[in-house]
């Protein structure tokens, strides 16, 4: 088994490991909570409206964009890392359909490992502080990663088709 295989297999089988057991630490101790959250926003903000209190319902449906913001990445933040993790098992078992030697897969199979992992996590750094730049820039640079190594391997199959 070539490098780059055993890089796509066994670092796929890893990290989609880590995204469900992310997951399901997230399903078991904060999803539940933070679902209340949402709901008691939107119900302190029905009940700032029909008092017409617009200072209690601005602040409601803040609370309720802060807290949904944090959810949607966390769920996108398990999903891409275990989608990730497929994707790249898949390219590890049809590797032998890649036009490239070696050297360039296994460079390709870590470009696309590091993205993996970078850019989900730079999604989960999103929620430590919203709008924090670094996080989105660590985010942007590994689904760069991704992207790139995507691209270099549907290359080679296209290659190998020619």
């Amino acid at each position: 088994m070539s490098r780059a295989r055993k890089l796509l297999v066994f670092g796929g089988i890893t990290l989609a490991v880590f995204g469900m057991l992310y997951g399901l630490h997230y399903a078991v101790f904060v999803e539940h909570q933070t679902l209340d959250q949402m709901g008691g926003s939107l119900a302190e903000a029905f009940v700032g409206a029909a008092e017409g209190n617009a200072p209690e319902v601005d602040h409601a449906i803040d609370a309720y964009a802060s807290t949904k913001y944090n959810y949607v990445r966390q769920v996108d933040v398990h999903s891409h890392w275990i989608g990730l993790a497929m994707l790249m098992i898949v390219l590890g078992a049809a590797l032998d359909g890649v036009a490239f030697e070696e050297r360039l897969q296994t460079w390709m199979a870590v470009a696309l490992l590091a993205g993996s992992v970078v850019f989900p996590l730079g999604v989960a750094l999103q929620t430590v502080s919203h709008g924090a730049v670094w996080a989105s820039t660590l985010a942007i640079l590994g689904s760069g990663l991704v992207t790139v190594a995507l691209a270099v391997f549907a290359w080679g199959f296209i290659r190998q088709r020619a």
